[in-house]
This record gives structure tokens, sequence and C-alpha cells, in this order.
């Protein structure tokens, strides 16, 4: 691996950044959650079609991988759909304080997929993000359904990153995030009738108003394709710790910027930014932990050499 430099940590930062700008998005977007994911990920498919072809790289794949991406693409739409209605029915902190919980839900997952024990250290961290949810339900109510769809995405999100982690292994990742943004729109579709019947209070909303389109094209293609693009450059240069603790900054940048864009609408009570610190914190000190007893192994296999 090639030594990371200053301006690649500054470009990590900015991905980040952009990562934490769409729960912004989802409330600038007069859409439905539903009706945003399905222009999100077909535009972002486009954008992702022409980079490819720019690249002169074959689309093909096989009829086996061709489903596997597909239905992960499922998931994606999924967790997409939730993290903006969730960001809808609350706010887009509350949104982002529930999505935080999703590195940990990973750290639970991946070994049981794997058929690996559970460490300590990781129930530990779990039992400070079910403490950090329960301060801000205490204070925060009146935004339990959100917090809920939140978390619920969070999840999801934690399930496609596992299986996303097996799938990168069997082909390009510009091909099977392709695949994956069409699997995530075809989702979306399926579930729109699904949506409109039960959901929604209104007629579906086909077509974006006025400004939609604007940020619908930054959604899609500067967050989703530019970013994707740049974080995949930077895995050459940066290490997996540097890139897996900066993403955990995802929800302080993202509660940040809706408070600068909203205002007061993002102003939450005293409880709601304790149990969020709670939160973050337990999600910081997950990688601390992992490089500590990284570190420990190793000296202890020097000593034995």
């Amino acid at each position: 691996m090639e030594l990371a430099t200053v301006k690649d940590y500054l470009w990590l930062h900015l991905v980040v950044l952009i990562w934490g700008f769409t729960a912004v998005l989802g409330l600038l977007i007069s859409l439905p959650p539903v009706e945003i994911v399905i222009y999100r990920t077909l535009m972002a498919s486009a954008g992702l079609f022409i980079l490819i072809k720019f690249k002169k790289k074959p689309v093909k794949v096989s009829w086996s991988n061709l489903g596997k991406f597909l239905l992960t693409g499922g998931l994606i739409g999924a967790h997409w759909i939730l993290f903006f209605w969730a960001a809808q029915v609350s706010t887009a902190s509350v949104c982002l304080a529930g999505m935080a919980t999703c590195s940990l839900w990973t750290a639970i997952i991946e070994p049981l997929v794997n058929r690996e024990p559970v460490k300590w250290y990781e129930v530990f961290l779990g039992l400070l993000v079910i403490l950090g949810l329960l301060v801000i339900f205490k204070f925060e109510t009146g935004y339990w359904l959100g917090l809920s769809m939140a978390v619920a995405a969070a999840l999801i999100g934690a399930i496609f990153t596992v299986v996303n982690g097996r799938l990168i292994k069997s082909s390009s990742p510009f091909i099977i995030t392709f695949y994956e943004m069409l699997g995530a729109c075809l989702a979306a579709l399926s579930f729109l009738p699904f949506y409109a019947f039960y959901f929604s209070s209104g007629s579906i909303g086909w077509l974006p108003q006025g400004w939609d389109w604007f940020w619908l094209l930054v959604l899609s293609q500067v967050c989703t394709v530019f970013a994707f693009t740049a974080s995949v450059h930077l895995m050459k240069r940066v290490t997996a710790f540097a890139i897996n603790l900066t993403i955990n900054m995802e929800p302080v940048y993202g509660i940040l910027l809706a408070f600068l864009v909203f205002g007061e609408k993002e102003k939450m009570t005293a409880g709601f930014y304790l149990g969020t610190m709670v939160i973050l914190f337990s999600v910081c000190l997950y990688p601390v932990i992992q490089y500590a007893l990284k570190r420990k192994m190793t000296r202890q296999l020097r000593r034995l050499q």
C-alpha cells in the first residue's frame, strides 16, 4: 500500500462530509422517501454506467452474480427508504443519531455470519449504544418513530455491508455498485404501490418539482457516484482502520450540517445530544479497542518468535 498523504485524509473527510449531507438532502427534496430512492438509484446507475463505459470495462456478469448483486441492491433500497423516511417523520439529527449504530450492528452481525465468537467488547459497546438510545427516547419521545426507523435502517445497512464484503471479491466495485443501484431501484419500484396504498396520504409524487431536480442530481452524482469513486481510490493508500474511524464522523458532520441548513428546526434537547454523544463515543471506541488488541497480539507473537 502506498503511503497516505495529508491530502488523502482531507479527501477522506470530504467524502464523509458528503455522506453526512444525505439526510439534509432527504428533507430538501419535496418527494416522499420511496420516490427519492427511485430517482437516486436510477440516476446513480446511469452515472455509473457512463463511468464504466468511459473506463472501457465490460458490464456483463454471470447470471449467478447478477442475482446476488440485484438482491443485495434490494437491501440498499430498503435501507435508503427507511433512512429518508426517518428524516422526514422526525428530523435529520434524529435520523443520523439512529444511523450511528450501523458500525456496531456490523460488529455483531459479521462474526455471526462468519461463524466466529462474538467478542466481549462488542457486547459492551452494544450495551452502550442501547443506553444512548434509551437516553434519547427518554427526552425525545415525540421522535420515537423516526429514531426506530433509523435504527432499523442501520441494521439493514450493516447486513448489506457484511454481504457486500463477500461480493466485492467476485467483481469490480464499480460493476457491483452499478447492478446494486439497479436492484435498489427495482426494489423501491416494487414497494411503491404498497407504500402508496398503506402509508401515503396523497398521490404518488412521480415528478420532482423545481429545485428537486438539482438536489436529486447532487444526491445521485455527488453523494453516490463521486463519493463512492473517491472512497475506492482512497482505499489504495489509506488504511481500513483510518477509513472506518473517519466514517464514524458522518453523524457528527450530518447533525452540524442539518443545524446550519435548518437552524432552530434541528435544535434538540440536551438529553438528545447526551444520548447521541454516548452512541458516538461507543462507535469511535470500537476501532480504537480493535487497534489496541491487534497491537497487543502482535507484541505477543514477537515474544514467541
